[in-house]
């Protein structure tokens, strides 16, 4: 009970949170009260455990986007064959776009043929900027759904930049937010137009960065699959960090996704799958060994027909740890402990059943219960520490995004390339060299591969 108290209250990520300033507090809360362990005396309960303030729900715009070819005058042409020539620098390619004929149709003053030519090209770098240059069938069990073609409709893009006049705002706008992806692009700068294999894998990764959102959110998960570290991160500023075990290669690897932490399960049960029940033969051994089942926890019951079921109670020996975080996806992956701890200790560590398992994850399930507002400091430490299974939902949704970045900061905030343990590289890089796909779908048509999980794997 103190370790997990001074935990929370001392370096812990909330701490930090509270710190970095960058959550609202609820005036219409209670007085504070005074939080233990290292942080100074005056500091209230409600800084070092800030309260959520919920966002306005705003109704999206819904009338029809303007239209996709516009006049354009000779000035804003000028801006945007200016805008290709330099697009190199965001780690897409200048020859994608039609700078000659836009130059010839620009010599010959203004026309049809040049509104046409400049608004096509204009469409092609907001596809390209916004939802990014790799078509979806080079996305390797990538399911993150991207709401920025919606946020950012190309027809209202065109209208605003010709109206304004400011081409370059217009798409600059486009360009993912996360330091991450500053960081690329010096790298990129930097990085001698003769290496052009360390140049190509810098651009897919830049690319990788704009199949996200633009806003990830104030405060959220994100781990780095080929890095085997979670974040979490407020403001894009990391707050706390831990190892992860990851899935191993093939069909048990870890899919990419974005999806929302909607609560906290302490001292889970672990229901294990048929395949295991009925495929290793655990079902007769639970049922036909009650003490060596009593020692790990299981409980078998077998119905009318047959149909064995076990259940491993929570405990120290729980394939699943003392939490798992409630993360409903149609892929079944989810962020857990594990009671095999010493596998952090290991570099490579593509070792599970597809799910994602987090050190310190005690610490790390208290501070989302908290932080969703299931829990307060008090209450969760009470479940976490009472050995009882205990669902908290949060009451705000905190969005967990699961990446695979080969080149990234690491979590010192050097640039780093990390090993492509899943080989979804090559088909990214090989889209480099080809030229860009038009009419692209947004539709993910990727295997969904539904992972039955098995927590014991690796162990």
């Amino acid at each position: 009970m103190r370790s997990l108290v001074s935990i929370l209250a001392g370096g812990s990520a909330l701490a930090a949170i509270a710190a970095s300033g960058a959550i609202a507090q609820d005036e219409t809360d209670s007085p504070p009260e005074s939080v233990e362990a290292s942080v100074p005396e005056d500091t209230s309960f409600e800084e070092a455990f800030p309260q959520m303030v919920a966002s306005e729900v705003v109704q999206g715009d819904l009338t029809p986007p303007g239209p996709l070819v516009q006049p354009w005058s000779l000035t804003n042409a000028i801006t945007l064959i200016a805008f290709i020539e330099g697009i190199a620098a965001e780690g897409l390619d200048p020859l994608d776009y039609d700078l000659e004929a836009l130059k010839v149709a620009l010599s010959s003053g203004p026309s049809d043929e040049l509104d046409a030519l400049a608004s096509k090209n204009f469409v092609w770098l907001v596809e390209d900027l916004r939802d990014g240059r790799t078509p979806q069938h080079a996305r390797k069990q990538w399911f993150v759904v991207d709401p920025d073609r919606d946020r950012f409709r190309t027809g209202d893009l065109l209208t605003e930049a010709l109206q304004t006049g400011d081409i370059l705002g217009t798409l600059a706008q486009l360009n993912p937010t996360h330091p991450d992806y500053t960081r690329l692009k010096e790298e990129l700068a930097n990085t001698p137009e003769s290496e052009t294999d360390k140049r190509k894998l810098i651009r897919a990764n830049m690319d990788r960065w704009r199949w996200l959102a633009r806003d990830l959110g104030t405060i959220y998960l994100i781990t780095n699959v080929p890095e085997y570290q979670l974040r979490l991160t407020v403001g894009d500023k990391i707050i706390n960090t831990y190892r992860t075990i990851v899935g191993k290669p093939g069909r048990t690897a870890t899919p990419q996704l974005a999806e929302t932490v909607s609560g906290v399960v302490f001292n889970p049960t672990w229901t294990v799958p048929q395949s295991i029940v009925k495929g290793e033969g655990l079902g007769e051994r639970v049922l036909n060994n009650p003490a060596w089942a009593k020692r790990n926890g299981y409980t078998a019951t077998r119905g009318t027909n047959g149909w064995i079921t076990v259940v491993q109670q929570p405990g120290p020996g729980n394939s699943l740890g003392r939490m798992k975080l409630e993360m409903p996806n149609r892929h079944a992956i989810f962020f857990h402990d594990t009671p095999s701890r010493h596998l952090f200790e290991k570099a490579g560590r593509a070792l599970s059943h597809g799910c994602i398992r987090t050190e310190k994850a005690l610490e790390l399930a208290i501070t989302m219960a908290i932080l969703g507002k299931g829990a307060s400091k008090e209450e969760a430490i009470e479940i976490a520490t009472s050995g009882k299974y205990t669902k908290v939902m949060n009451e705000r949704e905190l969005p967990a995004y699961i990446t695979y970045f080969t080149m990234a900061s690491d979590i010192n905030g050097e640039m780093k390339t990390f090993k492509d343990i899943y080989g979804r590289d090559a088909p990214v890089l090989a889209s480099l060299d080809k030229p860009r796909v038009k009419d692209r779908s947004n539709v993910i048509d990727d295997e969904v591969i539904v992972i039955e999980n098995d927590p014991r794997a690796g162990a």
